[in-house]
């Protein structure tokens, strides 16, 4: 990434705005990052569940395919929010749910961010583990000091960790791939085709649920590139960077879980990593492994330090982040995550199906509600000073956003299967979870009908902090909506 030779090293910006002379960095970024997030054991354990829980090779590959261009679709619109607005992605949704409100999908979403970090933790400690010659636990405190370090450091850095996140992933992975079709007949499994609709729609909702849970947070990583930069262009490079990675290393999971013969559940890193023999190569997998969750972990402590500020902020007006308090706050988001990891590890992978399929029920009516409104009401003409005054333009509580959101978490309950609730109708589906597409689509549509007749006033412009009136509309993505 391109900084001026005055951007510090150590971020001193939180949620505030990014004024247009501190913008910096390429789209290509955007697409290393993104890419480098997904390269990683946690997409390729996600893929492997698509086989684990009784789907085909062949039909889990075009499900995951096709849940990876819907769920990277809903994550890319929110990225190319980033540059016009130069806030996070979790701030702006005050628009739609007034400066207090906008703390309800927060708080929850900061629960996803312990959960996906915990998760992640637990793989990383047994990939440190066998890399050091320590126990997991020791191997999972030893991967939370590292993101402690790169989250205090921010946003420059974590680009830093994504370019190279994003070599040696593509490195290793084109390793892990050349031995794998060295050790099975690829072509043998291809060929068995047992078509059901719940192994299929399982598969979907694996790849679609892993690519809308960045959707609170990707904007967080794009806010610093020029106001200019073209939305259609952001969406490609973050949506192409996630899709491809989180795809390669998914299919990477399926053919493992194919081949393994049972081995490969509660065994998830030593499995991959012995796919490549031992010795010095076996170390350098463990490494890689290691690292590629150094930048997705990092992404969820970096974006609950984010939510948390919002939050404050929003109560208590605006705040100013000292480097001590970012810290501090990391720390304790750090220190959660790891608790939960070390308490957790023994009961991984069932563990962590239900978590995310669960969790969906939560944000993906925030997601539907705040792009509805930015691409399709408000069109990005934000007053941007007004998300940080309770008594301004979008108040306090905004019961239109509130109650579609209730709306959107209630009715997919008939339709959620996990360990946590099932509800009534999923066994009619064949015990598939497809609650996120209810929860995209149902608030969506209620949410643009409500808001069209009583929507709060929309500014004619996009009203920044830096000026004392307000920018024409650029053109991109919300412009064409």
């Amino acid at each position: 990434m391109a900084a001026n030779d005055t951007t510090p090293l150590i971020e001193r910006r939180s949620i505030d705005y990014i004024p247009e002379a501190e913008r910096h960095g390429r789209l290509l970024s955007q697409f290393t990052l993104w890419m480098g997030a997904n390269l990683q054991i946690t997409a390729i354990v996600t893929g492997a569940l698509a086989v684990v829980l009784g789907g085909d090779v062949f039909w889990s590959l075009i499900g995951l395919l096709i849940g990876q261009l819907l769920g990277g679709g809903v994550m890319a619109l929110h990225a190319a929010q980033g540059p016009k607005l130069g806030l996070p992605q979790m701030i702006s949704s005050r628009v739609q749910f007034g400066v207090y409100g906008a703390a309800i999908p927060i708080v929850l979403v900061c629960l996803m961010y312990l959960g996906f970090t915990a998760t992640g933790t637990v793989l990383s400690g047994q990939a440190l583990g066998q890399l050091f010659g320590v126990s997991d636990s020791v191997g999972i405190l030893i991967f939370a000091s590292v993101i402690v370090l790169v989250t205090v450091l921010g946003y420059r850095v974590i680009h830093f960790i994504g370019r190279v996140a994003s070599v040696i992933g593509v490195i290793a992975f084109v390793y892990l791939f050349s031995r794998l079709m060295s050790q099975t007949d690829v072509g043998a499994l291809l060929q068995i085709r047992h078509f059901s609709w719940s192994s299929f729609l399982l598969a979907v909702s694996l790849a679609a649920s892993w690519q809308i849970a960045f959707g609170p947070y990707v904007a967080d990583y794009s806010r610093y590139l020029p106001s200019n930069t073209s939305s259609v262009k952001t969406f490609l490079a973050a949506g192409a960077g996630s899709v491809i990675g989180a795809q390669v290393a998914m299919v990477l999971g399926v053919f493992a879980a194919a081949m393994s013969n049972g081995q490969f559940a509660g065994h998830e890193v030593a499995y991959i990593v012995g796919l490549s023999g031992t010795g010095a190569t076996a170390a350098l997998l463990y490494f890689s492994i290691a690292f590629g969750k150094v930048t997705i972990s990092t992404l969820n402590s970096y974006g609950s330090f984010m939510c948390i500020a919002t939050i404050i902020s929003g109560f208590r007006g605006r705040l100013e982040v000292t480097r001590l308090q970012r810290l501090v706050f990391v720390l304790v988001i750090v220190g959660t995550a790891t608790l939960i990891a070390l308490l957790g590890q023994h009961s991984f992978l069932g563990a962590f199906k239900s978590f995310i399929l669960f969790l969906l029920a939560f944000f993906t009516p925030w997601s539907a509600i705040n792009l509805v409104d930015y691409y399709c009401i408000t069109r990005d003409r934000y007053d941007v000073p007004a998300l940080a005054d309770p008594n301004g333009r979008y108040g306090r509580w905004n019961l239109l956003g509130i109650s579609v959101y209730v709306f959107g978490v209630l009715v997919q309950l008939p339709f959620i299967s996990t360990k946590f609730y099932t509800g009534p109708l999923v066994a009619a589906l064949g015990d598939v979870d497809i609650s996120w597409i209810i929860g995209l689509v149902l608030p969506a549509a209620l949410y643009y009908l409500c808001a069209k007749k009583w929507h709060g006033t929309v500014p004619d412009r996009l009203i920044l902090p830096t000026e004392q009136g307000a920018i024409p509309r650029t053109n991109g993505l919300a412009a064409q909506a």
